[in-house]
């Protein structure tokens, strides 16, 4: 069998190892004569892979008791809306917008939140989000219940440096989805931190939220019960049948990440082939561009364009003949996008950029 070189921007690459584990351990989990899939979500065989699972988790991002921490459904995708519909009570909100997913996040809270005033604190889409606000850009009302950012846009490329994460005075939420753990978070900075799974945790279908225990309990009484973090959490994230096998490949991930040093292990490697594609890009002589601000160009998400647009078609064609998968860009802004998840290895990056030279000598 031979496996591609997967860039893919989500579902993506996961970590070899994890799928051999659990490929071994599908038909017979640890001799209960099941699979993981088939066994009671209630049973003391599955707490114990959602426990073991919390504790990693915890472990390795460093997360402070006074948060919780839900494996959920419904993608980031529905935490647009689950989030101001549990944290506004009321109020405003702040959002600031770096790229399409944070943009999307805004215009959910703005339909949820009737007659709240939901703000666009920033945008950058004027300069096709390729940067980041700058200071003076941003107006926050301090008196917002939370200011929304998207840490890392996945379709742009625009991640916001650990250096530039500051108290803003209100409760931060952001969107991690496409760079959880592929580098330290100071959890204590953030209200809530939610991310899909399907990036860097896992397949799809898990959704993670932590969030601190004093933004519980703050959703009206009208709100479905579901959809409600404070009854989330009472329940262990066990309201109904959670994901059961997407939160075992997740807690197999952890396991793995724990194995590769942790999340400093992780950052280090990630900054190195982050390194290696950007300067591809960057000595190219024009071949290749990338749009984004050098400082907060993603180390996950790598949008690049071909000098001459009439190559693309050639270009993927012949990547998917090389075994490099995943490279088409988003629709919204065309061009080509590597994602470069925890589970691309350094050597899959250079097989990438090998080909990549080989291809603007052959064409430029």
């Amino acid at each position: 069998m031979t496996r591609a070189w997967n860039f893919s921007a989500g579902p993506a690459a996961l970590p070899e190892d994890v799928l051999r584990q659990a490929q071994e351990e599908l038909l017979d989990w640890h001799g209960t004569g099941c699979s993981v899939m088939e066994m009671s979500h209630r049973g003391k065989e599955f707490m114990s892979i959602l426990a073991q699972a919390e504790a990693d988790l915890r472990e390795l991002m460093g997360i402070p008791e006074q948060y919780k921490v839900l494996f959920l459904q419904g993608g980031a995708t529905q935490q647009f809306a689950q989030i101001p519909m549990n944290l506004l009570a009321g109020r405003s909100a702040d959002y600031i917008v770096t790229g399409a997913w944070s943009k999307k996040a805004f215009k959910e809270a703005q339909r949820v939140a009737v007659n709240t005033n939901v703000r666009c604190a920033a945008s950058t889409e004027e300069s096709g989000f390729t940067r980041l606000p700058t200071a003076e850009e941003i107006k926050l009302d301090p008196f917002a219940a939370y200011l929304h950012v998207c840490t890392n846009e996945t379709i742009h490329g625009v991640e916001i440096p650990a250096e530039r994460i500051a108290d803003a005075g209100v409760p931060l939420v952001a969107d991690m989805s496409s760079h959880i753990l592929s580098r330290p978070v100071p959890v204590e900075k953030f209200g809530l931190i939610y991310a899909g799974a399907q990036k860097n945790i896992g397949p799809s279908g898990v959704t993670l939220v932590i969030i601190h225990q004093d933004l519980l309990g703050m959703a009206p009484l009208t709100l479905p019960t579901v959809m409600d973090y404070a009854v989330q959490a009472e329940n262990g994230s066990m309201l109904n049948t959670p994901p059961t096998f997407g939160i075992y490949i997740a807690g197999l991930v952890f396991q793995w990440l724990k194995r590769q040093g942790g999340l400093t292990g992780m950052e280090a490697l990630n900054a190195a082939k982050a390194e290696m594609l950007y300067a591809c890009i960057d000595n190219s002589g024009g071949f290749y561009t990338n749009p984004v601000d050098v400082d907060c160009r993603s180390r996950m998400n790598v949008p690049f364009t071909l000098a001459d647009a009439r190559l693309d078609a050639a270009f993927l064609e012949e990547a998917k003949a090389a075994g490099l998968l995943g490279l088409k860009g988003h629709k919204s802004v065309g061009g080509m996008r590597a994602s470069l998840y925890n589970a691309v290895s350094p050597e899959a990056v250079r097989v990438l950029v090998e080909f990549m030279n080989d291809f603007a000598k052959s064409n430029g």
